[in-house]
């Protein structure tokens, strides 16, 4: 591929992983925006591979008429692209070949893309009853895979260009995994009703359903994760930390509204957080991020 090609290639992946996320999540679409252009690009690339990954497993290939065994097949083919195009820099997929060009420049590695896709593939796996439940363990497993190494990968954009102590990654690293199991957890609560009616999958307890005190529960520990994850942001380098901390007030405000709503009725309706409201804690972010002096 010619030098100009491939330049083309790549800047028209980039595009198609944007449209993913402005099609898919206001809310992360809207972060985005705030961070420094070094970075913007490349978290947009992580979030389409994600995106779609998770759209195999949620519907979009039981929807075309696969059964199990072809959805199995069809993210198997995915993941075997992603790890192909890792290795040659290339893919025919426009959201992997996106996906590679990031992970090459940033360090992001399989020890974080595999983990990911186990998560997906438990997504598929065939329950032995009616609700697909998760105990505490795998409870713990799934939501390392599909959501705190998503951190970790976004953390590696973040860090490519900055240099930080030892103890000071490990530190953000921590961060970086409470964040992503705070927004996981939280989008649980948020689709209880998509995921138990239509998915047949119950995260957040052994039980077909959850109660009033366990969702109360879950509300405490993801207070506890957000108020983890949000001391670490000062380590973050400027151009990042108004994006996350615009994103972890969105989903922070998501977590009062769901507190305040009874678990009867998150079964049946989707917990939103209005537009209006959303950018103005977008604005916050970004004051209180223009007032810190650290690069």
């Amino acid at each position: 591929m010619f030098p100009q090609t491939h330049e083309v290639f790549s800047h028209t992946a980039q595009q198609a992983a944007a449209a993913v996320i402005s099609n898919y999540s206001t809310s992360f679409g809207l972060a985005t925006r705030f961070l420094g252009p070094t970075y913007r690009h490349h978290i947009r690339n992580i979030y389409a591979l994600v995106r779609i990954a998770d759209e195999i497993v949620d519907g979009l290939a039981a929807d075309a008429g696969l059964d199990a065994g072809e959805q199995r097949q069809l993210l198997d083919n995915f993941s075997a692209a992603t790890r192909s195009a890792l290795h040659f820099g290339i893919s025919d997929n426009l959201i992997i070949h996106a996906f590679a060009q990031t992970a090459r420049t940033t360090g992001i590695t399989f020890d974080l893309i595999e983990p990911f896709f186990a998560s997906m593939r438990a997504d598929l796996s065939a329950p032995s009853a009616p609700v697909r439940s998760l105990p505490a363990d795998e409870h713990r497993d799934y939501v390392y895979g599909s959501a705190e190494v998503v951190g970790l990968m976004c953390l590696k954009v973040f860090l490519s260009d900055q240099i930080r102590t030892p103890a000071e990654v490990e530190t953000l690293e921590f961060g970086a995994r409470q964040l992503g199991a705070a927004f996981q957890n939280i989008n649980f609560l948020r689709d209880l009703a998509d995921d138990s009616a239509r998915l047949h999958r119950s995260y957040l307890t052994t039980e077909t359903r959850l109660s009033d005190s366990d969702k109360t529960a879950w509300v405490i520990i993801i207070r506890q994760q957000l108020a983890h994850a949000q001391a670490t942001f000062s380590l973050l380098p400027k151009d990042a930390r108004a994006a996350v901390r615009s994103a972890a007030a969105l989903f922070a405000a998501l977590n009062d509204r769901i507190a305040l709503t009874p678990v009867d009725r998150l079964y049946l309706e989707r917990v939103r957080i209005p537009n209006v409201v959303k950018a103005g804690l977008a604005s916050r972010a970004i004051l209180s991020t223009a007032r810190e002096g650290r690069p």
